[in-house]
């Protein structure tokens, strides 16, 4: 990595990914012009189109996008520049046909996409390597170029090629050392699974074993984060001092770790596509949806979050919704106000640059029908003048955030392995079949529920947690273990000690049931925290339907518990709440205890919202409004600080105008006039407050 790491523009970049070589007719100039006047700050350019930059084996054309670069630098505009390295050319995958990505040892994944290449093969790197370095040769000094994209989305595919398999072995090989190794920690003795030697490890097709599937995820992403760290290597080798390196991540792929990607790049970018309409409505109960798009408030929030968890620090919306996304079947603009709603949303969670994918919707190929800013007509309409309105607001922000923090009551805890593991062997099903969204069912119902009770989350991966100890972890007066199934023994011990030393720890379904090999715990469960927690449980099962739950012998919540139900014992635990079932009463559904100086609450169950919204309420000790006198159900309140100033954002999520009164002086972040004693919230609005920074939250 570079020695000193490049500075962001302190001001909230506002931009489009642009594709001047998708027009059917030259508008470089008409383009520009109206991003401009757009407020348009930052253009993503060049990642798609390897046949563009090599028509032919060798023979390059690098200036095509030189007249781009020249008119963005003279209107102000910077450029992000990616290596093209995600869309392979026609040429190459024909007389290279080896280098083709394998979904199943020998099934080569169909050309005609993208992405359809085995990224670690040799001959492939080698072309990559070459272009790459004659982009970067003709235009990395060009001063326009801010910084650069390496690859696109990585992570599509789990590689099955022979290479990536010899590769794996070498990587168990150093790992555990013998094979008699590999059986006693994988357990192959099991259906004689028992190996003599590496060359009669089974290839991953068939395998049946947890143990194997989570090395061979983990080796996925290693092979993932050193093809990027790769071209990170190269970009680096040409690029200036004040010129970041990242790639973009669409964080659901099952082929990449967002945090060890990162690791080797200077910040973190990502793709959080939404739900809008009634999907963003907080009235609508909606079923989670996790791959191109998330559905509901708090799944935006949760994008926001978990792209700031990569790094700890800020980062870069690289793509999001401009209008209706995805198939053609699926069309489903915004309505007025929400985007507004989104950029700051995410603004309010780290983001440090919005970028519409993108300026010009297509008129042809695979997506025809997402749409740009831009329609099909590419008359600036509706959505260009809501963008418009976005970017005259960031403008008049200026550089107000620079050195913005979010805030965070809640530490959610975040385990990649876990994901990996239930993806394998998931605990849900969905429509009769497996889930293999399972974890993150789990994370995102306690998640909503820190949303729902006023607070702010911050996702943390447990390695992250793991270097910075239980000490700086009570920073955090709240930690949430949901769905942690792979944890280590080290895990357990800092879970334990942040209770003891007086954090608040709840722990969720499945959390630390598993070993890091995946292998279930011998141990009383949850293992290693029942004695801590004074409860205890042996049975646990699926809910076809939600189960009534009572909390605290006072109410009763319909549906309180969902997809699941540990049969908790108290052993000295308080009974907080517990199933309102003829077989399932004699168990508790949460239960609380008093550990050292701080306390441990055990939910057995993926909470409905109204459940887990009051549990995390009791946990962080009272409502939080923020800056509002009092919360309305559709009202949500994002905070967070710099050195000088804390900002408020303010949404009103539903058709439903809304008045909500200020618990404190404020200012209008944009025009600085006082905000006086209640703002006024229309259908899908928001407000963006400034305070001084020892305004208490």
């Amino acid at each position: 990595m570079t020695a000193t790491k490049p500075a962001l523009p302190a001001e909230v970049l506002f931009g489009v990914a642009y594709y001047p070589e998708y027009h059917q007719s030259d508008r470089l100039i008409e383009d520009l012009d109206l991003m401009v006047a757009a407020g348009i700050t930052v253009i993503r350019m060049g990642e798609s189109v390897w046949s563009t930059w090599e028509p032919r084996d060798g023979e390059f054309d690098l200036e095509w996008i030189t007249p781009a670069l020249d008119e963005a630098h003279a209107r102000g505009i910077r450029v992000i520049l990616g290596t093209p390295t995600y869309a392979v050319p026609p040429w190459l995958q024909s007389a290279n046909p080896e280098i083709a990505a394998e979904r199943r040892t020998g099934e080569r994944v169909a050309w005609g996409a993208r992405q359809e290449i085995d990224y670690s093969h040799p001959a492939f790197r080698f072309h990559a390597e070459r272009v790459i370095r004659r982009i970067m040769e003709r235009h990395a000094a060009h001063p326009a170029v801010i910084g650069f994209q390496v690859d696109n989305e990585p992570g599509l595919e789990l590689l099955h090629n022979h290479g990536v398999f010899t590769g794996f072995v070498r990587w168990l090989k150093k790992a555990y050392g013998d094979v008699e190794t590999l059986n006693r920690e994988w357990g192959l003795t099991y259906w004689s699974h028992r190996i003599d030697d590496w060359s009669e490890l089974w290839r991953p097709d068939g395998n049946t074993f947890p143990q194997y599937d989570l090395a061979w995820r983990r080796y996925q992403a290693q092979v993932t984060a050193d093809f990027i760290a790769w071209q990170a290597g190269i970009v680096r080798e040409y690029s200036r001092h004040d010129q970041f390196v990242t790639t973009c991540l669409q964080y659901p792929r099952r082929g990449v770790d967002d945090r060890t990607v990162f690791e080797a790049l200077d910040i973190t970018s990502g793709n959080p596509y939404y739900g809008m309409q009634d999907r963003l409505d907080r009235a609508a109960e909606l079923d989670a949806l996790n791959y191109w798009t998330t559905s509901g408030v708090a799944g935006l929030f949760r994008q926001g979050d978990r792209m700031y968890s990569s790094k700890q620090e800020r980062y870069l919306v690289t793509e999001t919704n401009a209008q209706a996304i995805d198939a053609a079947e699926s069309n489903f603009p915004p309505y007025p106000g929400q985007l507004r709603q989104a950029a700051f949303a995410l603004i309010s969670r780290g983001a440090a640059m919005i970028e519409y994918w993108h300026w010009h919707t297509l008129p042809y190929g695979a997506e025809t029908y997402w749409g740009g800013v831009l329609p099909h007509s590419l008359i600036p309409g509706r959505v260009y003048r809501e963008v418009s309105g976005i970017g005259a607001e960031l403008k008049a922000l200026g550089d107000a955030l620079d050195g913005y923090v979010p805030d965070a009551d809640v530490a959610v805890l975040w385990s990649t392995s876990s994901r990996y593991a239930m993806q394998f062997m998931p605990p849900f099903a969905k429509d009769g079949r497996p889930d293999d969204e399972s974890y993150e069912r789990i994370v995102d119902a306690f998640h909503r529920g820190v949303i729902d009770a006023g607070a702010q989350a911050r996702i943390m991966h447990l390695e992250q947690a793991r270097v910075l100890g239980a000490e700086e972890l009570l920073r955090h007066p709240v930690v949430i273990a949901a769905g942690a199934y792979i944890a280590t023994d080290e895990d357990i011990a800092l879970l334990l000690e942040y209770a003891r030393l007086g954090g608040h720890l709840i722990l969720g379904p499945r959390t630390a049931y598993a070993d890091d090999e995946a292998r279930a715990r011998v141990a009383v469960a949850p293992a290693g925290l029942a004695a801590a927690a004074g409860v205890s449980y042996e049975e646990f099962s699926n809910l076809e339907q939600p189960v009534p739950v009572d909390v605290g012998g006072a109410v009763r919540l319909a549906d309180g518990a969902r997809l699941w139900a540990d049969g908790l014992i108290a052993t000295a635990a308080e009974v907080a709440a517990r199933y309102a079932h003829p077989r399932f009463s004699d168990f508790a559904a949460v239960t609380t205890n008093r550990h050292g100086a701080g306390r441990i609450t055990v939910v057995g169950t993926v909470p409905s919202p109204d459940l887990i919204a009051r549990i995390v309420s009791d946990a962080i000790g009272a409502p939080s409004f923020g800056i509002l006198e009092s919360r309305p159900d559709a009202v949500t309140v994002s905070s967070g600080a710099t050195d000088e100033s804390r900002f408020w954002f303010v949404f009103n999520w539903g058709w439903e105008p809304q008045v909500v009164a200020l618990a404190a002086p404020a200012s209008d972040a944009f025009t600085g006039e006082p905000a006086g004693g209640s703002i006024e919230l229309p259908a899908w609005g928001a407000r963006v407050l400034r305070t001084e920074k020892e305004q208490a939250r």
